[in-house]
């Protein structure tokens, strides 16, 4: 099955624009520049899109860390920044998240999260300031908004076009569609070199002014530069989102010498940043295994991926997100009976994430088990709204229950959303059988 994905980067560009129909455009003062730009989105409309999509990648991202301590320190780190920010009203949040990527990013309405894979790749908390500072510049500058106000003028603009797994792993997209899942990384911005020098000199000034020395962003970008050469795989999509190159490192360079000499004696909290990460680093000979096995997962190797994914649960047994990446390669590998192991572990791991209840229902649909798929997304719904997948699933579930009735009322609150694809032609035809509807499905 190759279904439609639940909210693609176009769909997500375009939700200002259903929002905003009917209203004229307009201009507002850039809070960074403090000149006119066109903005046809409000603030509130900002904080409403990131409220209605960013849990869905955070859980798409194996879900926020489990480790509270370490989440915490986070968040206080990125408050201390947005305290000095042009827009300190957000209503900022920062965590990390399980994925093993190297990845930052930020939702329009101030939501922010950063990987285990760029967090164990660090060493000093100026460089976690340097990096939430960066994504609180892209916050402040408004630039999904502008991004999305572009695309209300007809779609002149379209920023990155397509998102990064469409764009350049279709395979890995084209397998999280068959489990009706939100693909990594579909609903995040992609900014242009632009937005990212504004961003990083925004970054800059905030943690300077958070009393940081900007020899933390410096130390950020060398970090960058060094994976791209030694594991391009576990930083392609944050390069795809957030586009690298010397000229940046070389200007934070330029940057920390001439507009910030002065604060190179600011502290750089090694220490600090060491203890509070100490757990998680100890994690991260397991974390190196699960973006090997990632990697070889987005290459269609699977019998590789499934010895990396051993390796790493041998290391770390109740790492959820390697649980959930074993599921999906047993998955991948038409072992629905060990995926259903898997999901049942990840469940243990971390109860209150959402994608180990999905996998749990494909696996109990391949199995034939209906009753136990149904209940498996519906649990998974009740903890993540707003997935059509879920519908359709949900349906599908009931129609192996011999509940005919039940099942047409989930197919169509599924076409509400999604009209295409394989999936929809299937709630189509049961619903045509059924003489619930007539029309045919546009392919």
């Amino acid at each position: 099955m190759a279904a439609q994905r639940r909210l693609s980067r176009r769909k997500f560009l375009q939700l200002g624009a259903l929002a905003m129909t009917g209203l004229a455009a307009g201009c507002a003062v850039n809070p960074v520049t403090g000149r006119q730009q066109l903005m046809l989105v409000s603030e509130d409309e900002e904080i409403r899109i990131d409220r209605q999509n960013s849990p869905h990648q955070f859980s798409a991202d194996y879900g926020a860390l489990q480790d509270t301590r370490l989440n915490a320190y986070i968040s206080r780190v990125g408050a201390s920044l947005a305290a000095h920010s042009h827009r300190p009203q957000m209503p900022y949040s920062f965590r990390g998240v399980n994925a093993v990527s190297v990845n930052a990013y930020a939702f329009p309405g101030g939501s922010i999260a950063a990987t285990r894979g760029i967090l164990v790749a660090m060493d000093n908390e100026a460089q976690l300031a340097a990096l939430l500072g960066h994504e609180i510049g892209h916050v402040n500058a408004r630039h999904t908004a502008s991004q999305m106000s572009a695309n209300m003028l007809g779609n002149a603009f379209l920023a990155g076009a397509v998102a990064y797994l469409g764009q350049k792993k279709p395979q890995y997209r084209d397998f999280s569609e068959q489990l009706g899942m939100l693909g990594e990384g579909l609903l995040l911005a992609s900014y242009s070199r632009d937005n990212e020098r504004e961003a990083d000199a925004l970054g800059m000034e905030y943690m300077v002014r958070a009393g940081y020395s900007p020899q933390g962003m410096i130390g950020l970008m060398a970090i960058l530069q060094g994976l791209s050469s030694h594991q391009p795989d576990a930083v392609e999509l944050m390069f795809a989102t957030h586009p690298m190159s010397d000229e940046r490192y070389r200007t934070a360079v330029e940057r920390a010498r001439s507009s910030y000499a002065g604060a190179d004696r600011l502290p750089l909290y090694k220490e600090r940043y060491l203890d509070e990460t100490a757990r998680l680093r100890a994690r991260k000979e397991a974390i190196k295994a699960l973006q090997d096995g990632e990697a070889a997962m987005a290459g269609k190797k699977y019998e590789t991926a499934r010895a990396l994914y051993r390796k790493a649960l041998t290391l770390a047994p109740d790492d959820y997100a390697g649980l959930v990446m074993m599921a999906k390669c047993q998955l991948a590998m038409d072992n629905a009976a060990e995926a259903a192991r898997y999901t049942a572990l990840a469940r243990q791991a971390y109860p209150q994430e959402a994608q180990s209840y999905h996998l749990e229902g494909i696996a109990a649909l391949r199995l034939k088990r209906y009753d136990a798929a149904y209940n498996a997304f519906t649990t998974s719904e009740r903890l993540l709204p707003g997935n059509p997948y879920s519908a359709f699933f949900e349906g599908f579930s009931l129609e192996g229950m011999q509940q005919r009735t039940a099942a047409a009322k989930e197919y169509l609150r599924y076409l509400q959303s999604i009209r295409q694809g394989e999936l929809a032609q299937h709630a189509y035809q049961r619903l045509s059988a059924w003489g619930y509807l007539r029309p045919t499905p546009q392919r």
